[in-house]
């Protein structure tokens, strides 16, 4: 029986599906494959029905990346779950060292791979998530030389795009909220296994290529910072209890005013400032994670960890 379920969301990816799939059909070992599609139009869901050893479920509507990975996730079977953006292209072993770098390891949630940008390969597009003070979640490593990143680390959450999960866990700290839609939300769900004192790693023998907004077109765009913004304070609100809250707040203020400015100068100032205001209103409708006194040490070391990122973020 197969341990390793690759679960990839797909929504008009034409240009890349075929070459993302091509690779994870060649890996050193063997997977399931499921391609969750939203409503493609392109044509790409088409494609996928063409390769055999592929499951495809497709979706009635574009329901975002957090529906569509959940649907996938509830009709896997395997002990473990690697998440793929189809905007990827896998080394042949991607699959084999995800494996063996969280396999036996029952304190470990889930395991980043090593992301190359695909037009750049000597250059990092993420080697796991970050999170700080600032109510800033940035990716390790972003455009600097891929060969600095060659130790395993702890990180605070492993992007969704290329990373593996233990399945049972998420049974325990809950599926990736849906009212993300997309974007921080694989930040959300790291946060949530830290505060129960599970790990989230980098391993830097799994190595993809990505291209990177294959589905929303650039690096910055409306619909992009619109929604990292809205979703950036309710990450806050879901995971810290209202004391670091409190605590954080001059630390936030700083930070959101610093990407205010930032967004404004690259001419996306009203989307983010009505992202913010959609935050506020997300916040108010959603669920926050309760607190529970069990885990007081985890959140103390978080909020360390916190400090020490921003100081690592200001630092370069």
């Amino acid at each position: 029986m197969r341990e390793v379920t690759v679960i990839i969301p797909n929504y008009n990816g034409i240009q890349y599906i075929g070459d993302c799939l091509d690779s994870i059909l060649a890996q050193t070992m063997e997977a399931d494959i499921i391609v969750v599609d939203n409503a493609s139009t392109d044509g790409s869901r088409e494609a996928v029905r063409g390769y055999d050893g592929v499951r495809l479920i497709e979706l009635e509507q574009n329901f975002g990346f957090c529906r569509a990975v959940n649907e996938g996730i509830r009709v896997t079977k395997t002990k473990y779950l690697i998440l793929l953006n189809n905007d990827t292209k896998a080394d042949p072993a991607f699959v084999e060292e995800l494996y063996k770098a969280i396999d036996g390891r029952d304190e470990v949630f889930s395991v980043a791979a090593k992301m190359l940008q695909l037009n750049a390969p000597d250059k990092i597009d993420s080697a796991g998530d970050l999170y700080c003070a600032l109510g800033w979640a940035f990716s390790l490593g972003k455009d600097k030389k891929a060969s600095k990143y060659t130790r395993e680390s702890v990180i605070f959450s492993a992007c969704g795009g290329a990373a593996i999960y233990r399945r049972d866990l998420f049974e325990q700290i809950g599926y990736f909220d849906e009212l993300h839609f997309s974007y921080l939300e694989d930040v959300d769900v790291g946060y949530r296994a830290r505060i129960m004192g599970y790990q989230n790693r980098y391993t830097p023998n799994a190595i993809v290529y990505h291209a990177g907004s294959g589905t929303t077109g650039s690096r910055y765009n409306p619909f992009k910072v619109r929604l990292a913004s809205r979703n950036s304070w309710y990450v806050i609100y879901k995971n810290m209890p209202a004391l670091q809250i409190i605590i954080n707040l001059p630390f936030f203020a700083i930070g959101f005013g610093l990407k205010a400015l930032f967004f404004i100068f690259k001419g996306y100032g009203r989307e983010y400032l009505s992202g913010m205001k959609r935050g506020y209103l997300m916040c108010v409708a959603g669920r926050k994670y309760p607190f529970d006194k069990r885990f007081v040490k985890n959140y103390c070391r978080i909020q360390l960890e916190l400090w020490l990122n921003m100081l690592r973020r200001i630092a370069g």
